[in-house]
């Protein structure tokens, strides 16, 4: 059995709770259950309406004390959050009633006075106790953070953070919720002195269980699994004149960062959004720019580390490749028999053989709308900021143009994708009089039946396994483009697979 872990702090006024709580966001997610203990008035409903007001994104939501109703419910953008108040409760079975007993799934329950009902509290938890510290003024709390089960590493964690942020002097700024993604790393804006940056929580843990030949899903197709990728692929982009953020403090072992903040300045405007064709020109002069000349396969670290960025090999594209088999198609009741799958095995290795055998370029791999900055005031190719490539490879130059012009998120309308994809070829024809269009084309056609049929395991590898149903929407567009590339002649074969196999995405 996990040992608790425990700290403590003083928390001098509400600020400083504030910030603390928004602290605690960064590492907690549905499932989780956080306690607020301590006498009337310690500040516990404080606490839990200074963490809802993060969570939602807006300091002004309403969040009355659950003393009467005893539970209240929030719809908030990560994930939905109960409010509880167990203060009226004079016995555990009570729980049931107010619908806290069990606890609902995929929540996280914010609860207080769990003293009432201890028999109720699941083995896995963080509890916060707190109590007046009036010497230090009429709003200052201590505070005792214990972290229970598989909830202590949450706490050490959460522990480590805040020395992270007083060592570099950012404890007392303010916090400033930012957007997660699919991933495990969380963010947050810290404002001090009218100046921003970006705080980056990436703690260091595989996808998934080792089961391709002994490797986690993240270390067979190369994902970051810890900060340190990020770092040294930063430091790269920026030297070779690319606009990627300033690493002002990094805790490398830990995973945490504190960077310069772009802004957010997007590519795309509208609802639903479209590109802003102005941007995405010059995102695609920035990948003919970077895909130009050759680039080191090894990047220095610190002085005495270095990085050297995995190759995009056939057999990482082919693990990404297999989550159709594992997960789109039992998810449209459609998987296939055993001849099937080795047809499909054997004409992807036979297509991906065509683009192993091309020189190999930095690959950012995640290089579309939400991960680009437009910076108006930087010159030329260094307008186009870019914030995420922690998973970059040395791979085809056609696949981080592919993830631009055929953004999974977005719409990307078929006329200014082929009016992008021939300004890059022009682009890189100009600099090279040996590159090949036709050849090029290919690679774009293969690498964009790879990524889109990954990207419809990963989407629904994210409903079942992570419960991430949003990511479902996005499945008829990836379709779209899969279709499309399945149109050149080099993938007719494959098209004739998956017409015969492959159902689109439920509407």
């Amino acid at each position: 059995m996990t040992n608790p872990s425990t700290f403590s702090l003083a928390l001098a006024n509400e600020a400083a709770t504030a910030s603390f709580m928004a602290d605690l966001a960064l590492l907690i997610g549905a499932g989780d259950v956080i306690t607020l203990s301590g006498d009337l008035g310690a500040g516990k409903t404080a606490a839990a309406r200074a963490l809802i007001r993060y969570l939602a994104d807006d300091p002004a939501t309403e969040v009355p004390s659950p003393t009467f109703t005893l539970a209240q419910s929030y719809d908030l953008p990560s994930f939905p959050l109960i409010h509880a108040d167990l203060y009226r409760i004079n016995d555990a079975t009570e729980l049931e009633e107010i619908g806290l007993s069990p606890l609902p799934e995929g929540v996280v329950a914010l609860i207080e006075w769990p003293e009432r009902a201890p028999s109720a509290l699941p083995p896995d938890r963080i509890d916060i106790a707190l109590s007046h510290r009036p010497a230090l003024g009429s709003t200052a709390r201590a505070a005792e953070i214990t972290g229970f089960g598989k909830a202590a590493a949450q706490v050490s964690r959460l522990e480590a953070l805040r020395q992270f942020l007083n060592l570099t002097g950012f404890i007392d700024a303010k916090r400033q919720r930012m957007p997660g993604d699919a991933s495990t790393r969380s963010y947050a804006r810290l404002l001090r002195d009218d100046n921003t940056i970006i705080l980056m929580n990436s703690p260091r843990r595989p996808d998934g269980p080792a089961i391709y030949d002994g490797k986690s899903y993240s270390a067979a197709v190369h994902l970051a699994e810890d900060v340190k990728p990020f770092v040294a692929i930063a430091n790269g982009l920026r030297e070779i004149g690319l606009s990627a953020p300033a690493i002002h403090h990094a805790d490398l072992d830990a995973g945490f960062l504190i960077t310069e903040d772009f802004g957010r300045e997007i590519f795309v405007e509208g609802e639903p959004p479209r590109p802003i064709a102005e941007r995405y020109e010059a995102a695609t002069d920035t990948l003919a720019v970077l895909h130009r000349d050759a680039l080191p396969d090894t990047l220095p670290l610190t002085s005495q580390i270095t990085y050297p960025i995995p190759v995009f090999d056939i057999d990482a594209m082919m693990v990404e490749i297999g989550l159709m088999l594992e997960w789109y198609l039992p998810d449209r009741d459609a998987a296939p028999p055993d001849a099937a799958r080795k047809e499909f095995v054997t004409q992807w290795r036979d297509l991906l053989g065509k683009t192993a055998a091309l020189p190999r370029t930095w690959v950012l791999r995640d290089f579309h709308s939400p991960n680009l900055i437009w910076l108006a005031d930087r010159p030329d190719i260094s307008k186009v900021g870019v914030i995420a490539f922690q998973d970059a490879v040395l791979g085809p130059a056609a696949y981080d143009l592919v993830s631009l012009l055929q953004d999974a998120r977005i719409e990307v309308p078929e006329q200014l994708e082929l009016a992008l994809l021939t300004r890059y070829i022009k682009a890189r024809h100009a600099t090279d009089n040996t590159f090949d269009p036709a050849g090029f084309a290919e690679s774009y056609a293969i690498m964009s039946a790879q990524r889109n049929t990954r990207l419809l395991g990963t989407f629904a590898r994210l409903n079942r396994r992570d419960g991430k149903p949003q990511y479902l929407r996005h499945q008829p567009r990836i379709w779209t483009y899969l279709t499309r590339s399945l149109g050149h002649p080099v993938l007719t074969g494959l098209r004739g697979w998956y017409d015969t196999h492959v159902p689109p995405p439920a509407s």
